[in-house]
């Protein structure tokens, strides 16, 4: 598995140039791990070095200890942990996807690249969960008149898309990883050979690749973001596509 994801955080950094070049920048960082949860904050992309020289990729150091702790604890008990990662793309500009396609639409493209790296077992776009147990007037984001006189929104619940598309806020995703199975304490299965109760076989494992994880997340992000966004402005050059993003945006109302 790790070969795998290995090559898409290669093809990540080619993904990321592109949409660097464009205004676009991706961070990610580590909100939870096992039981220890950070405090709620978005980093920007200013603060990625500083995410980048934790150990477990937190971007509050308190927060960075005691998770630090907690997988050396889960460690010295033989047996291994999960977390939830989040990634954060700055700049995307408003329109990619589509909100009548299904196979095309962002959150869904989003959700199945994330959803497709090991140990993935959900993934939220913006608020998700947290909005399933709010009343719509609390679960939305309002369209007001910003200073400059384009249209904006009061806050970002939606994780910068609505209806299949990008919003031009910034788009926050997140994946829960279950820990590993490979435990260091063998769990119990069965003999295939006698059908009779056997132990796991005992193989080398991490503790936790949660840190690691928000960084395949990165790319996997990097990869779905620049596809839409070639999809929408097309070129087969970056001056190409620059200029017809330049263009675009300059029209919006």
């Amino acid at each position: 598995s790790a070969r795998e994801t290995a090559a898409r955080v290669a093809g990540g950094a080619l993904c990321k140039a592109l949409l660097r070049a464009l205004g676009i920048q991706i961070v990610s960082h580590e909100v939870r791990i096992g039981t220890v949860k950070a405090p709620a904050r978005t980093p920007v992309p200013a603060d990625q070095e500083a995410i980048d020289r934790s150990p477990v990729r937190c971007a509050d150091a308190d927060a960075s200890v005691r998770m630090v702790a907690e997988i050396d604890r889960l460690r010295t008990a033989r047996d291994s942990v999960g977390g939830i990662f989040e990634v954060i793309a700055w700049g995307v500009p408003p329109g990619l996807g589509s909100y009548v396609h299904w196979d095309r639409k962002l959150d869904g493209r989003l959700a199945a690249a994330l959803m497709s790296i090991q140990s993935v077992k959900g993934v939220e776009i913006g608020d998700g969960f947290a909005s399933a147990q709010r009343p719509g007037s609390k679960a939305h984001d309002e369209i007001v008149t910003g200073r400059d006189g384009r249209l904006s929104r009061r806050t970002s619940r939606a994780g910068g898309i609505e209806g299949g598309m990008s919003t031009g806020q910034a788009i926050r995703v997140r994946a829960a990883m279950k820990p590993f199975s490979t435990v260091p304490r063998p769990l119990a299965t069965v003999d295939l050979r006698t059908g009779e109760a056997a132990v796991a076989i005992k193989q080398r494992t991490d503790a936790c690749a949660v840190p690691a994880g928000g960084v395949v997340g990165e790319a996997v992000v990097a990869h779905v973001l620049a596809d839409a966004l070639l999809e929408k402005f097309g070129g087969d050059s970056l001056t190409e596509i620059e200029r017809s993003m330049e263009h675009y945006l300059e029209a919006l109302p």
